[in-house]
């Protein structure tokens, strides 16, 4: 017993307490009773075992090519292929919980996708004056082109990623929703393969609910999408190519789902209809699930620079001969000013009120919001509207002055590019780094699938940010993944 005591000491010693919310630990230190069995098997161990566990999980996936590509800022520096960290101490949510999130996060995408038919159909949000017309009608992410078609089933975003976190009072809040290629899947299913075979005494001492439908879920949800209902459509993955920063995303969700991996290279348009060069034989596309942003999905149509889409694709989608996963045009609902609108969105379609609440917004080219943001920036997190990955970002208390300055010249020569919100105090949970467990903020992307039936995978992506009281938690920052443990 007194060995014991001693491991727990030396592994939890210097973990401290903390003026966040702790997932493992409550406010007098103790553990919570969803981690009281892991809490034991971490202590049993011992700081040397869990360094020792978490080198051979880092050998592993760099054995299997688990990576991320991080770009240069320069021309003059080259881009770096690496491994996502990966912290081997889970993050567990309680079925109870899960419940409550499941159930917002499928309200708000259900919302969302009315929002989005609303403003290509009928646009009866701005007759109601409910979001300003010009935030639509300008917004770079909105697509006339899209005015008036038919998509299938009507369903505009059938896979959907949405960040949450859980504030110091213990509260989850919606922080951004991506809508347009959300990735990040595949690491959830890597996750948890590397615990449940490198880390078994853990993972079974617990009764984890399995995220084996997730996938499964994701295909219905795009099969569900083929013209004339087709009841054996051919599905492809559309990629940028090897160099994009998602490439193992997009190799790893192909083969698992079993669909074909092209690049727009490998696809032709003939008659508007879509085909696949095969082995030397065209196969007509069905649906073409694309991780490919807007602009470079048809040279015809957009970017007449684009190499990376397909010539005419557009005008075959028009014609319904092909569906895209997820729709074009859908970036207008994850633009990060019209993430304030969503809780009105709730209300005037589905005639409820929000389950899981957003982050408090400010739309920085009303006057009046402006000046407040300005009057405290140094306490707020601005964010410029169109970028994502945690760029164009500024965090107001850990920025210097020369940041602040900078921003603020920004906001007031183009306020219309940003938007801004308190900074949130992202929930802490236990971390690995190096020879000591410390908190770690962390955030959850949980995918939405939108089909026949809407499923949620359990869990989803538990990110953190590996640099000391750091609140970014993007891989493109050098965040790292946990496994999410929800508890049946």
């Amino acid at each position: 017993m007194a060995m014991l005591m001693m491991k727990r000491k030396h592994l939890f010693a210097d973990y401290g307490s903390s003026v966040f919310y702790d997932e493992m630990f409550d406010q007098h230190g103790k553990v919570r009773p969803p981690y009281g069995t892991m809490m034991k098997v971490l202590t049993r161990m011992g700081i040397d075992e869990l360094v020792t566990r978490n080198a051979v999980m880092e050998s592993e996936m760099i054995t299997q090519g688990i990576t991320f590509t991080l770009y240069s800022e320069t021309p003059e520096e080259s881009s770096l292929e690496r491994t996502i960290p990966f912290d081997m101490i889970p993050r567990i949510i309680t079925g109870e919980e899960w419940q409550l999130l499941e159930r917002g996060l499928k309200q708000r995408v259900q919302a969302l996708n009315h929002f989005i038919y609303d403003i290509y159909h009928d646009q009866n949000m701005i007759k109601d004056g409910l979001v300003p017309r010009g935030l639509v009608i300008d917004n770079p992410y909105y697509l006339p082109a899209m005015i008036g078609l038919k998509v299938p089933n009507d369903t505009y975003i059938p896979l959907s990623g949405i960040d949450i976190i859980r504030g110091d009072n213990g509260e989850y809040y919606v922080l951004e929703d991506n809508l347009r290629t959300p990735s990040g899947l595949s690491y959830v299913y890597q996750n948890r393969a590397l615990m449940t075979n490198l880390f078994p005494e853990l993972f079974f001492e617990h009764r984890v609910r399995s995220i084996s439908r997730g996938l499964n879920a994701m295909l219905r949800s795009l099969r569900g999408l083929a013209p004339g209902n087709n009841p054996d459509p051919l599905v492809v993955l559309l990629t940028p190519g090897i160099h994009n920063s998602a490439y193992y995303d997009h190799t790893f969700l192909a083969q698992e789902m079993g669909i074909e991996l092209v690049e727009g290279r490998d696809l032709t348009v003939i008659d508007k209809k879509v085909y696949m060069n095969s082995m030397q034989v065209l196969r007509q596309v069905d649906v073409i699930y694309r991780r490919i942003d807007d602009e470079y999905l048809d040279p015809k149509a957009f970017r007449s620079d684009s190499v990376l889409g397909v010539p005419g694709l557009m005008e075959a989608y028009c014609a319904g001969n092909v569906a895209l996963a997820n729709a074009p045009g859908t970036g207008i609902a994850d633009d990060k000013a019209i993430y304030a609108y969503v809780p009105d969105m709730i209300r005037y379609y589905l005639r409820e009120e929000p389950i899981l609440n957003n982050v408090p917004t400010y739309i920085l080219d009303r006057p009046h919001e402006r000046e407040y943001v300005l009057s405290r920036l140094s306490e707020m997190v601005v964010k410029e509207r169109c970028l994502s990955g945690g760029y164009g970002m500024l965090i107001g208390p850990s920025a210097t002055e020369e940041e602040l300055e900078a921003f603020a010249d920004n906001i007031n020569r183009y306020p219309e590019r940003y938007i801004a919100q308190p900074t949130m105090k992202l929930s802490c949970s236990p971390s690995l780094n190096k020879m000591e467990v410390a908190p770690r903020h962390i955030d959850l992307r949980a995918f939405v699938f939108m089909g026949e039936e809407t499923h949620v995978v359990a869990g989803g992506l538990t990110r953190v940010a590996l640099k000391e009281g750091s609140l970014v938690v993007n891989s493109s920052q050098g965040g790292g993944t946990k496994d999410t443990w929800v508890l049946q």
